[in-house]
Protein backbone atom coordinates (compact mmCIF):
# COMPACT_ATOMS: atom_id res chain seq x y z
CA UNK A 1 0.00 0.00 0.00
CA UNK A 2 1.04 3.73 -0.81
CA UNK A 3 2.29 5.73 2.58
CA UNK A 4 -0.57 8.52 1.39
CA UNK A 5 -3.35 7.60 -0.38
CA UNK A 6 -7.10 8.50 -0.76
CA UNK A 7 -10.76 6.96 -0.85
CA UNK A 8 -13.00 8.74 -3.54
CA UNK A 9 -16.58 9.68 -1.55
CA UNK A 10 -19.72 8.73 -4.35
CA UNK A 11 -20.45 12.69 -3.71
CA UNK A 12 -16.92 13.63 -5.27
CA UNK A 13 -16.91 10.93 -8.33
CA UNK A 14 -20.93 11.97 -9.42
CA UNK A 15 -19.79 15.85 -9.44
CA UNK A 16 -16.35 14.32 -11.21
CA UNK A 17 -17.59 12.47 -14.04
CA UNK A 18 -20.15 15.04 -15.31
CA UNK A 19 -18.89 16.99 -18.31
CA UNK A 20 -17.29 20.73 -17.64
CA UNK A 21 -18.89 20.54 -14.15
CA UNK A 22 -15.84 21.10 -10.90
CA UNK A 23 -12.93 20.88 -12.96
CA UNK A 24 -11.16 21.84 -9.43
CA UNK A 25 -12.67 18.18 -8.35
CA UNK A 26 -11.96 16.82 -11.43
CA UNK A 27 -8.43 17.63 -11.81
CA UNK A 28 -7.53 16.51 -8.20
CA UNK A 29 -9.33 13.19 -8.96
CA UNK A 30 -7.49 13.01 -12.17
CA UNK A 31 -4.02 13.31 -10.30
CA UNK A 32 -4.66 11.01 -7.97
CA UNK A 33 -5.58 8.59 -10.42
CA UNK A 34 -2.40 8.57 -12.50
CA UNK A 35 -0.51 8.28 -9.51
CA UNK A 36 -2.36 5.09 -8.26
CA UNK A 37 -3.32 6.40 -4.91
CA UNK A 38 -6.84 5.96 -4.68
CA UNK A 39 -9.10 2.90 -3.69
CA UNK A 40 -12.52 2.17 -3.53
CA UNK A 41 -15.02 0.04 -1.58
CA UNK A 42 -17.84 -2.12 -2.13
CA UNK A 43 -20.70 0.80 -0.80
CA UNK A 44 -19.29 3.77 -3.21
CA UNK A 45 -19.23 1.26 -6.14
CA UNK A 46 -22.74 0.00 -5.23
CA UNK A 47 -23.85 3.61 -5.41
CA UNK A 48 -22.29 5.01 -8.57
CA UNK A 49 -23.19 1.47 -10.36
CA UNK A 50 -26.60 1.44 -9.58
CA UNK A 51 -26.73 4.92 -10.51
CA UNK A 52 -25.62 4.87 -14.20
CA UNK A 53 -28.43 4.91 -16.57
CA UNK A 54 -27.09 2.69 -19.56
CA UNK A 55 -25.79 -0.66 -20.11
CA UNK A 56 -22.52 1.15 -22.04
CA UNK A 57 -22.46 3.79 -18.74
CA UNK A 58 -22.20 0.59 -16.97
CA UNK A 59 -19.56 -1.11 -18.07
CA UNK A 60 -17.39 1.75 -18.95
CA UNK A 61 -17.79 2.63 -15.16
CA UNK A 62 -17.12 -0.58 -13.95
CA UNK A 63 -14.19 -1.58 -15.83
CA UNK A 64 -13.02 1.53 -14.43
CA UNK A 65 -13.47 0.90 -10.50
CA UNK A 66 -12.68 -2.70 -10.68
CA UNK A 67 -9.37 -1.17 -11.94
CA UNK A 68 -8.76 -0.06 -8.26
CA UNK A 69 -7.87 -2.03 -5.13
CA UNK A 70 -10.95 -2.37 -2.77
CA UNK A 71 -10.76 -1.77 0.98
CA UNK A 72 -12.48 -4.88 2.34
CA UNK A 73 -15.87 -4.56 4.74
CA UNK A 74 -14.94 -7.01 6.92
CA UNK A 75 -16.37 -7.95 10.84
CA UNK A 76 -13.53 -5.07 12.49
CA UNK A 77 -13.82 -2.74 9.77
CA UNK A 78 -17.94 -3.06 10.62
CA UNK A 79 -17.11 -3.00 14.67
CA UNK A 80 -14.99 0.04 13.70
CA UNK A 81 -18.03 1.90 11.63
CA UNK A 82 -20.33 0.81 14.68
CA UNK A 83 -17.54 2.85 17.16
CA UNK A 84 -17.57 5.60 15.26
CA UNK A 85 -21.55 5.99 15.25
CA UNK A 86 -21.42 5.53 18.75
CA UNK A 87 -18.83 8.15 19.49
CA UNK A 88 -20.52 10.77 17.17
CA UNK A 89 -23.75 9.90 18.53
CA UNK A 90 -22.59 11.24 22.05
CA UNK A 91 -21.10 14.56 20.46
CA UNK A 92 -24.43 15.32 19.08
CA UNK A 93 -22.79 14.68 14.95
CA UNK A 94 -25.93 12.20 13.49
CA UNK A 95 -25.06 11.35 10.08
CA UNK A 96 -26.03 8.60 7.26
CA UNK A 97 -25.08 4.93 8.46
CA UNK A 98 -22.92 4.53 4.37
CA UNK A 99 -21.46 7.97 5.50
CA UNK A 100 -20.28 6.01 8.92
CA UNK A 101 -19.38 2.73 6.60
CA UNK A 102 -17.15 5.00 4.33
CA UNK A 103 -15.47 7.08 6.53
CA UNK A 104 -14.82 3.95 8.79
CA UNK A 105 -13.00 2.58 5.52
CA UNK A 106 -11.15 5.81 5.21
CA UNK A 107 -9.68 5.64 8.79
CA UNK A 108 -9.24 2.09 9.18
CA UNK A 109 -6.96 2.51 6.38
CA UNK A 110 -5.72 5.95 7.28
CA UNK A 111 -6.99 6.83 3.28
CA UNK A 112 -7.72 10.64 2.94
CA UNK A 113 -11.69 11.05 1.72
CA UNK A 114 -12.17 13.20 -1.16
CA UNK A 115 -15.68 14.43 -0.89
CA UNK A 116 -18.13 16.63 -1.78
CA UNK A 117 -20.65 15.72 1.27
CA UNK A 118 -20.92 18.07 4.35
CA UNK A 119 -21.76 15.11 6.54
CA UNK A 120 -18.09 14.10 5.93
CA UNK A 121 -16.49 17.25 7.32
CA UNK A 122 -18.95 17.01 10.59
CA UNK A 123 -17.44 13.08 11.05
CA UNK A 124 -13.77 14.59 10.49
CA UNK A 125 -14.24 17.72 13.20
CA UNK A 126 -15.03 14.63 15.85
CA UNK A 127 -12.54 11.75 14.91
CA UNK A 128 -9.53 11.20 13.13
CA UNK A 129 -11.19 10.74 9.52
CA UNK A 130 -8.48 12.57 6.94
CA UNK A 131 -10.60 15.19 4.30
CA UNK A 132 -10.34 16.87 1.22
CA UNK A 133 -13.55 18.92 1.51
CA UNK A 134 -14.95 20.28 -2.48
CA UNK A 135 -18.43 21.17 -0.63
Amino acid sequence: MPNKFFLIDTSAWILALRKNFAPALKERIDHVLRDNEVFTTGLIVLELLGGVKTELEYKRLKSRLDALDSIATDDTLWQNACELAFHLRRKGVTVPNTDILIAACAIHTKATLIHADKHFDSIANHSSLKVESFV
